[in-house]
């Protein structure tokens, strides 16, 4: 059964902006997020179980078919992740920027459940920049390895490129949701941290002080008056 226990494990919810999520309904949505972190990968995430499915490819996907990218198998997300796009913040778990490179529709060859307990899964996406079919691959653990290592490969087909043509990280670096680069959503949460700081300031330069009540002389026809008041009691 699927469980974001461990996604949720990882994260403090009052700190990030990412989403705590559930486990949602199936589906057959894909996304594959750009996420500079302490090295720049990019998240590949496949619906199954009502969770996304998740590999951090480690030099991003290649069109080039043979070409092996390593894919390190991550925890679960939630569907709702997939349209997650801004920064992690420092000391946070995976702090960094993170954009939506590309997301679509994947379907599995064969039965998915099976390919993945096999360790060889085969299938086809339809996204934006991505598209035609792949395979993932698990290697063998090693003595100390924790998490399983697979390989993404481009299948041979249409929408394949020789090795001669454009990388398609560099030919296609901008987010898919947004069109901005990763500097531009990272400049973008500094705009917002600086506007909060300077809108702070502002309000306190600027707010309304009580006025301090004010006694008035009394005027010489008034104290007279006063007197005569005093006189006839």
């Amino acid at each position: 059964m699927a469980t974001l226990s461990t996604y949720r494990t990882k994260r403090r919810f009052n700190v990030t902006r990412e989403p705590r999520g559930k486990v949602g309904k199936r589906g057959h949505a894909f996304v594959v997020q750009k996420h500079a972190a302490r090295r720049l990968h990019y998240d590949l995430r496949l619906q199954l179980d009502g969770v996304m499915k998740s590999w951090a490819v480690t030099r991003g996907p290649s069109l080039v078919p043979g070409e092996k990218r390593l894919a390190v198998q991550v925890e679960d997300h939630p569907v709702d992740y997939n349209k997650f796009e801004g920064t992690i913040p420092e000391g946070e778990y995976g702090a960094g920027t993170v954009m939506v490179w590309d997301r679509g529709t994947w379907r599995p060859d064969d039965d998915p459940h099976k390919g993945l307990a096999k360790g060889h899964l085969s299938f086809h996406l339809a996204g934006k920049k991505l598209r035609g079919g792949w395979h993932l691959v698990r290697m063998r653990r090693r003595s100390g390895e924790k998490r399983d290592n697979w390989l993404l490969i481009k299948q041979r087909d249409d929408d394949a490129r020789s090795a001669s043509a454009r990388d398609i990280l560099k030919d296609s670096p901008l987010s898919v949701k947004t069109g901005r680069t990763l500097e531009e959503i990272a400049q973008h949460k500094r705009k917002a941290q600086s506007r909060s700081k300077s809108t702070g300031k502002k309000s306190r330069r600027n707010a309304v002080r009580p006025k301090r009540k004010t006694t008035r002389k009394a005027t010489k026809t008034e104290r007279k008056a006063k007197a005569k008041r005093t006189r006839r009691r």
